[in-house]
Protein backbone atom coordinates (compact mmCIF):
# COMPACT_ATOMS: atom_id res chain seq x y z
CA UNK A 1 0.00 0.00 0.00
CA UNK A 2 2.77 2.42 1.21
CA UNK A 3 4.61 1.70 -2.56
CA UNK A 4 1.50 2.22 -4.46
CA UNK A 5 0.86 5.98 -2.55
CA UNK A 6 4.37 7.20 -2.77
CA UNK A 7 7.13 4.79 -3.79
CA UNK A 8 9.97 7.51 -3.04
CA UNK A 9 11.20 8.13 0.11
CA UNK A 10 13.07 11.58 0.36
CA UNK A 11 16.59 11.81 0.35
CA UNK A 12 17.30 14.23 3.25
CA UNK A 13 21.13 14.73 3.04
CA UNK A 14 21.27 18.34 3.17
CA UNK A 15 22.41 18.93 6.37
CA UNK A 16 25.28 21.33 5.74
CA UNK A 17 26.36 23.44 2.90
CA UNK A 18 23.70 25.32 1.86
CA UNK A 19 23.67 26.25 -1.58
CA UNK A 20 26.80 26.50 -2.45
CA UNK A 21 27.27 29.56 -4.30
CA UNK A 22 31.23 30.74 -4.25
CA UNK A 23 31.88 27.07 -5.59
CA UNK A 24 29.27 26.59 -8.29
CA UNK A 25 30.62 28.51 -11.23
CA UNK A 26 34.07 26.90 -10.22
CA UNK A 27 32.77 23.23 -10.46
CA UNK A 28 30.54 24.60 -13.38
CA UNK A 29 33.77 25.67 -15.12
CA UNK A 30 35.39 22.56 -14.27
CA UNK A 31 32.53 20.58 -16.32
CA UNK A 32 32.98 22.24 -19.39
CA UNK A 33 36.52 21.77 -19.88
CA UNK A 34 36.50 18.31 -18.25
CA UNK A 35 32.96 17.09 -19.25
CA UNK A 36 32.72 13.94 -16.80
CA UNK A 37 31.38 15.00 -13.13
CA UNK A 38 33.33 12.53 -11.44
CA UNK A 39 36.53 13.87 -12.29
CA UNK A 40 34.88 17.20 -11.33
CA UNK A 41 34.54 16.19 -7.78
CA UNK A 42 37.46 15.07 -7.49
CA UNK A 43 39.23 18.21 -8.29
CA UNK A 44 37.11 20.10 -6.64
CA UNK A 45 37.70 17.66 -3.11
CA UNK A 46 41.90 17.08 -3.79
CA UNK A 47 42.35 20.96 -4.18
CA UNK A 48 40.08 22.28 -1.59
CA UNK A 49 38.36 24.58 -3.98
CA UNK A 50 35.42 24.89 -1.83
CA UNK A 51 37.67 25.44 0.85
CA UNK A 52 36.79 23.14 3.93
CA UNK A 53 38.52 22.49 6.90
CA UNK A 54 38.59 19.22 6.60
CA UNK A 55 38.81 16.29 4.46
CA UNK A 56 36.23 15.06 5.71
CA UNK A 57 34.36 17.80 5.04
CA UNK A 58 35.97 18.58 1.39
CA UNK A 59 34.70 15.06 0.46
CA UNK A 60 31.05 15.93 1.27
CA UNK A 61 30.77 19.10 0.04
CA UNK A 62 32.07 17.71 -2.97
CA UNK A 63 29.80 15.35 -3.17
CA UNK A 64 27.06 16.98 -2.55
CA UNK A 65 27.18 19.79 -5.08
CA UNK A 66 28.40 17.77 -7.77
CA UNK A 67 24.48 15.82 -6.99
CA UNK A 68 22.79 18.97 -7.32
CA UNK A 69 24.83 20.15 -10.75
CA UNK A 70 24.19 16.80 -12.32
CA UNK A 71 20.30 18.27 -12.17
CA UNK A 72 21.10 21.00 -14.55
CA UNK A 73 21.08 20.70 -17.95
CA UNK A 74 24.02 21.07 -20.58
CA UNK A 75 22.64 24.54 -20.92
CA UNK A 76 22.34 25.57 -17.91
CA UNK A 77 25.81 24.80 -16.45
CA UNK A 78 27.11 27.01 -19.42
CA UNK A 79 24.83 29.66 -18.23
CA UNK A 80 25.90 28.76 -14.25
CA UNK A 81 29.63 29.51 -15.32
CA UNK A 82 28.52 32.77 -16.47
CA UNK A 83 25.93 33.72 -14.18
CA UNK A 84 25.07 36.85 -12.44
CA UNK A 85 25.05 36.66 -8.49
CA UNK A 86 21.26 36.56 -8.57
CA UNK A 87 21.03 34.35 -11.41
CA UNK A 88 23.59 31.94 -9.39
CA UNK A 89 21.58 31.76 -6.59
CA UNK A 90 18.29 30.93 -8.98
CA UNK A 91 20.09 28.25 -10.54
CA UNK A 92 21.45 27.01 -7.40
CA UNK A 93 18.34 26.49 -5.86
CA UNK A 94 16.30 25.38 -8.54
CA UNK A 95 19.29 22.83 -8.82
CA UNK A 96 18.61 21.88 -5.15
CA UNK A 97 14.58 21.87 -5.15
CA UNK A 98 15.60 19.18 -8.20
CA UNK A 99 17.77 17.22 -6.20
CA UNK A 100 15.88 17.04 -2.96
CA UNK A 101 11.83 16.27 -3.50
CA UNK A 102 11.13 17.69 0.30
CA UNK A 103 12.37 21.10 -0.37
CA UNK A 104 10.90 21.12 -4.16
CA UNK A 105 7.30 20.30 -2.73
CA UNK A 106 8.17 22.88 0.55
CA UNK A 107 8.86 25.68 -2.02
CA UNK A 108 5.81 25.06 -4.30
CA UNK A 109 3.16 24.36 -1.48
CA UNK A 110 4.28 26.44 1.22
CA UNK A 111 7.19 29.49 -0.55
CA UNK A 112 5.20 29.81 -3.51
CA UNK A 113 2.01 29.45 -2.07
CA UNK A 114 2.26 31.89 0.63
CA UNK A 115 3.88 34.43 -1.53
CA UNK A 116 0.72 34.54 -4.01
CA UNK A 117 -1.73 34.51 -0.88
CA UNK A 118 -0.07 38.03 0.08
CA UNK A 119 1.16 35.99 3.62
CA UNK A 120 4.64 37.47 3.60
CA UNK A 121 6.36 35.72 6.48
CA UNK A 122 7.92 31.87 7.10
CA UNK A 123 8.90 30.46 9.74
CA UNK A 124 10.37 27.63 11.31
CA UNK A 125 6.47 26.95 12.27
CA UNK A 126 5.48 26.57 8.73
CA UNK A 127 8.09 23.92 7.63
CA UNK A 128 7.04 22.16 10.85
CA UNK A 129 3.61 21.88 9.46
CA UNK A 130 4.64 20.89 6.38
CA UNK A 131 6.59 17.77 7.18
CA UNK A 132 4.02 16.90 9.71
CA UNK A 133 1.77 16.87 6.53
CA UNK A 134 3.71 14.58 4.73
CA UNK A 135 4.83 12.16 7.61
CA UNK A 136 1.78 9.95 6.79
CA UNK A 137 3.68 8.56 3.48
CA UNK A 138 6.80 9.50 4.33
CA UNK A 139 8.25 7.53 7.66
CA UNK A 140 11.55 8.32 7.02
CA UNK A 141 10.72 11.86 8.41
CA UNK A 142 9.59 10.00 11.63
CA UNK A 143 12.34 8.04 11.89
CA UNK A 144 14.50 11.26 11.88
CA UNK A 145 16.63 12.36 15.23
CA UNK A 146 15.35 15.52 16.87
CA UNK A 147 18.83 16.63 16.14
CA UNK A 148 19.00 16.03 12.59
CA UNK A 149 15.34 17.35 11.79
CA UNK A 150 16.61 20.67 13.42
CA UNK A 151 20.08 20.64 11.13
CA UNK A 152 17.73 20.33 7.91
CA UNK A 153 14.94 23.38 9.08
CA UNK A 154 18.16 25.18 9.80
CA UNK A 155 20.20 24.84 6.69
CA UNK A 156 17.04 24.84 4.27
CA UNK A 157 16.20 28.40 5.95
CA UNK A 158 20.09 29.09 5.27
CA UNK A 159 19.73 28.41 1.82
CA UNK A 160 16.42 30.03 1.52
CA UNK A 161 18.52 33.30 3.12
CA UNK A 162 21.61 32.68 0.32
CA UNK A 163 19.26 32.53 -2.37
CA UNK A 164 17.24 35.75 -2.18
CA UNK A 165 14.24 34.20 -1.13
CA UNK A 166 13.45 35.38 2.03
CA UNK A 167 15.25 38.17 4.83
CA UNK A 168 16.88 37.46 7.91
CA UNK A 169 13.96 38.04 10.18
CA UNK A 170 11.89 35.25 7.74
CA UNK A 171 10.06 37.90 4.99
CA UNK A 172 9.52 36.37 1.60
CA UNK A 173 11.37 38.33 -1.41
CA UNK A 174 9.53 38.57 -4.95
CA UNK A 175 11.81 36.73 -7.14
CA UNK A 176 12.39 38.41 -10.42
CA UNK A 177 14.31 35.99 -12.54
CA UNK A 178 16.05 37.17 -15.27
CA UNK A 179 15.58 36.36 -18.68
CA UNK A 180 17.83 33.35 -18.79
CA UNK A 181 17.09 31.81 -16.34
CA UNK A 182 13.32 31.94 -16.65
CA UNK A 183 14.09 30.81 -20.39
CA UNK A 184 16.36 27.90 -19.01
CA UNK A 185 13.55 26.79 -16.21
CA UNK A 186 10.41 26.87 -18.61
CA UNK A 187 11.85 24.64 -20.49
CA UNK A 188 10.94 21.61 -18.09
CA UNK A 189 7.32 20.28 -17.72
CA UNK A 190 6.04 21.62 -15.02
CA UNK A 191 7.92 24.64 -15.16
CA UNK A 192 10.61 25.17 -12.27
CA UNK A 193 8.92 28.43 -12.03
CA UNK A 194 6.92 26.98 -9.64
CA UNK A 195 9.97 26.76 -7.06
CA UNK A 196 9.94 30.81 -6.57
CA UNK A 197 7.72 33.31 -5.15
CA UNK A 198 6.63 35.31 -7.97
CA UNK A 199 3.50 35.97 -9.57
CA UNK A 200 5.63 34.34 -13.25
CA UNK A 201 3.23 31.33 -14.53
CA UNK A 202 4.59 27.78 -13.67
Amino acid sequence: MNAVRDPQRYQLSFTAGALYLPGAPIAAGLYLRLHDWTQVREELRVDNLLQARTGATATRWSRELVQRLETLTADEVALLADATSDELAQLMWAATCRRYALIAEFAEEVLRDRFLLMQTELAHEHFDAFVNGKTLWHEELTELEPATYRKLRSNLFKMLREGGLITEDGTIIPTVLSVRVREQLARRTPSDVRFFPTREPA
